[in-house]
């Protein structure tokens, strides 16, 4: 096997044997713990992005690691042909810990969107009544779902959409945060879902006004029409809460989780409902080679338990507000203007003296900071929840420098 000795050697690679359906910053990484990672050089940076929210409980965490080493020394995959010893003992913490009767195990968070979408279907035409193949879902403009075909149908992203037609009937787009728009849509009787997630993030860290996710709940409860909550990203303590949810006192209908359920090590998704949605799916009618598979099963219960006894949606609450405080400080040309909630967190840049996001990404990466640009004129921010105030201060200090510099 070919030893990667350069970060230049590793990207020449990828450019000539990979697909180009990636744009990453020119840094080549080999090394991570906790909130930090190294390149191949052995130069360290701060990860700002955490694997978009994958890795919330710090990489390399060692009790999900050996989570997935024990399990993996002992029985790694049995598909769901047949039962395994640790699959019902997830199935029964994670509903328990989330407070649902039922779960549907697995593996990416598209694949939770998709399976939410055939799961509302089916209630839809099972409980609810729509005549067959007349059911609808709404979903909001810039939303982001993941990249399947049915997924990206819902998107109003023209690089999404681009040559990749024809797409999946039956959605309704409205704009993001607007309840009126949301209740002529709930209008027709034909809807069965509303897709949503509870903060925009690849649409830029968009959180939308108070009260619009329990007034939009209330607005699908009247309709008999499913509230469908996203919290891929925004679950799992990013927001500090447990699920971005949380916040104002919204139990979703149907939840779909991801991501940082697994810590990072792992690719694990999971649907979660009760009997009434989630029993309208009989045998043969949905599955997953890998979903639920015993390391998934014993990873995820590893990664929910450290998030819960490392109190890592206390501390992302705690941590949000000083990041935010502290950036809104920076007097640059470049800040226009700073938003989120708890560890996931934007600043819009204002293009100047030629520059834009991507630079400011440059610099920051030059500095020791690792964080990409959404949609060109805005960065995310989301480190791992295990980050502590004195690494938050040196984080700010790392931008502040960085838009001194290229001032």
């Amino acid at each position: 096997m070919i030893e990667v000795k350069t970060s230049q050697m590793a990207m020449e690679l990828e450019d000539k044997f990979g697909a180009h359906n990636y744009h990453p910053l020119p840094v080549v990484l080999a090394k991570g713990k906790g909130v930090f990672m190294w390149d191949v050089e052995g130069k360290r940076y701060y990860d700002f992005l955490s694997a978009y929210s994958a890795v919330n409980q710090g990489h390399c965490h060692p009790r999900i690691v050996n989570a997935l080493v024990e399990q993996a020394q002992t029985l790694e995959l049995t598909s769901r042909a047949f039962y395994n010893n640790v699959l019902g003992v997830y199935e029964k913490f994670i509903t328990e810990y989330f407070g649902y009767q039922r779960v549907l195990p697995m593996n990416s968070g598209a694949e939770g969107d998709e399976t939410a979408l055939k799961l509302t279907r089916k209630w839809a035409y099972k409980v609810k009544g729509v005549p067959e193949n007349q059911a609808k879902i709404i979903c909001c403009l810039n939303n982001f779902h993941g990249r399947t075909i049915t997924v990206i149908s819902m998107s109003s992203d023209p690089d999404a959409r681009k040559d990749f037609g024809p797409f999946t009937p039956g959605f309704v787009p409205i704009p993001y945060n607007d309840l009126n728009a949301l209740e002529k849509a709930l209008d027709d009787p034909t809807v069965a879902g509303f897709l949503v997630e509870p903060i925009q993030g690849e649409a830029g860290v968009f959180v939308p006004d108070e009260g619009y996710l329990k007034k939009a709940y209330a607005l699908c409860k009247a309709k008999n029409v499913l509230f469908i909550a996203d919290e891929v990203q925004t679950g799992i303590a990013r927001t500090g809460k447990l699920l971005a949810c949380d916040w104002e006192d919204v139990r979703p209908d149907v939840l779909i989780l991801g991501k940082a359920l697994s810590g990072g090590v792992y690719p694990i998704s999971v649907v979660l409902a009760d009997d009434e949605i989630m029993l309208t799916i009989h045998p043969g009618e949905h599955g997953s080679t890998f979903g639920g598979n015993p390391i998934a099963a014993k990873v995820a219960i590893a990664a929910l338990e450290v998030i819960r006894d490392e109190k890592l949606a206390e501390n992302a609450e705690k941590m949000g507000i000083i990041f935010r405080d502290e950036l809104r400080k920076i007097h640059s040309p470049y800040i226009e203007l700073v938003r989120g909630k708890g560890l996931l967190n934007a600043v819009v840049i204002k293009p100047f003296n030629g520059k834009t996001a991507w630079d400011v990404c440059l610099k920051m990466r030059d500095n020791g900071l690792l964080a990409k640009p959404t949609h060109d004129h805005i960065i995310r921010f989301a480190p791992p929840l295990v980050i502590n105030e004195e690494q938050i201060h040196e984080a700010v200090e790392i931008i502040k420098k960085s838009l001194a510099e290229l001032s």
